[in-house]
């Protein structure tokens, strides 16, 4: 039993939490207050229902749990102006009957607003990372420290600043309206998407992939489709989400090391997540025009979809990239046009779309620039040039393994020059 009540604890947290938590914000107006009820809310689940027995609704049982708890500590909050307000509403509501605190649409608003909320553009990227793991996803504050490789207490000084921030300068716990929405939708959609890239592809460290960042930001990505279902590009973030992520598997071999896209053995792609991202895609693309997370989407697609890496379209996914570039203009999206020109007409042409971004001095040190210009120059055959250019990929790498594949890369190359006896 003990073991079946903490089993259950966990899926509830996971399944229930952020709607527990956002609606009991809305009455009682304090991130911490309510989150410390939640909370209080689970530790006692786990003790009570190894003695008692899982309760036939977990879900309900936790929501009146934290609302009392809220009770008993706005008693105690004095500091919280209006107070009394507050706890008079919880009280009416924990007086009825039948209290769940409100009905379907009222918790998909409530969550609505706490998306809006975390992920307001008051706050630093940063805190609305932070906040948005901690609050909707349910991490610890340890947890998402260890996943962006920064002591515990600092994050959570970050994660205290941001509720503070929104406190002290009255952030609306609301859903924006009107010609608000759009701008602050792409905000949220970016939130999500920082938070899969740092698991897809880890900054620092030994590992390439943080797969409880990558499932994280594709649990939000589904619960923002289920919550918005006509947004065509929260589809189109869950479709690259899903596409991207479905070739986990394959990207490191048995002993961890790096495994390229075109090396990767397809067998070990996920083809649930697969059909998932495709229909994600599929939705995405026939409720609007494509945007920045639909064009993505199309061009992983086009990887995946490929029988074998000799048989990827390059010059549909150049011209997708081009048009990536008109909508959305980075140097990311340069860079990768570039290497999709490269293979597609020929390294040469590769490397002349790729000038412009090596002249700038503000991507000197952005060391995806550096890597891929060494495989153009490798290719169009000035090993010397690749050389230069690995190492000073190499030398820019903060990731173990993306590192170690460099230098094996570089190895590689200057075992050719040798015999090439140059």
């Amino acid at each position: 039993m003990a073991d079946l009540a903490a089993t259950t604890v966990v899926r509830v947290f996971r399944d229930e939490r952020a709607a527990v938590l956002a609606t009991l914000i809305r009455y009682v107006g304090d991130f911490q207050v309510a989150e410390d009820a939640v909370q209080e809310a689970f530790e006692a689940a786990l003790a009570t229902w190894r003695r008692d027995g899982i309760p036939d609704n977990p879900g309900a049982w936790i929501t009146v749990t934290a609302r009392r708890r809220a009770i008993d500590l706005l008693r105690r909050a004095r500091s919280i102006s209006d107070r009394a307000e507050r706890l008079a509403a919880l009280l009416r509501l924990d007086q009825q009957e039948h209290s769940p605190m409100g009905e379907a649409s009222a918790i998909t608003d409530d969550r609505l607003r706490l998306i809006f909320t975390c992920c307001h553009p008051a706050l630093d990227v940063p805190a609305r990372v932070a906040l948005t793991l901690r609050t909707l996803g349910g991490l610890t504050t340890g947890e998402i420290a260890r996943a962006f490789l920064v002591a515990e207490p600092t994050m959570g000084k970050r994660i205290v600043r941001a509720k503070r921030k929104i406190a002290d300068a009255h952030i609306p716990y609301r859903v924006p309206a009107g010609e608000e929405l759009p701008g602050r939708v792409l905000g949220v959609l970016r939130v999500v998407y920082l938070i899969f890239n740092e698991g897809y592809s880890a900054s620092e460290g030994d590992r390439l992939v943080r797969a409880e960042l990558c499932d994280e930001a594709i649990r939000l990505g589904r619960l923002l489709c289920e919550l918005m279902p006509g947004d065509a590009d929260a589809w189109g973030l869950l479709a690259l989400m899903l596409l991207h992520d479905a070739r986990r598997a394959a990207r490191v071999d048995g002993h961890g090391r790096y495994v390229a896209l075109r090396d990767q053995d397809r067998a070990r792609w996920d083809r649930d997540r697969i059909r998932e991202g495709l229909g994600a895609l599929e939705r995405a693309v026939r409720s609007a025009p494509p945007g920045r997370y639909q064009l993505e989407a199309a061009i992983t697609a086009l990887h995946i979809q490929a029988s074998d890496a000799d048989a990827t379209d390059w010059a549909q996914i150049a011209e997708l990239y081009g048009a990536l570039g008109r909508i959305n203009p980075s140097p990311v999206v340069g860079l990768n046009h570039a290497t999709a020109v490269g293979f597609a007409y020929g390294a040469e042409t590769g490397l002349e779309f790729l000038d412009p971004l090596l002249d700038d001095p503000a991507l000197d040190r952005y060391q995806p620039l550096h890597a891929t210009h060494a495989e153009l120059l490798r290719r169009a055959g000035d090993l010397t040039g690749a050389t230069r250019a690995y190492e000073r990929a190499i030398a820019l790498s903060a990731n173990g393994v993306e590192r170690a594949e460099l230098e094996r890369r570089l190895e590689t190359l200057t075992a050719d020059r040798s015999g090439d006896g140059g």
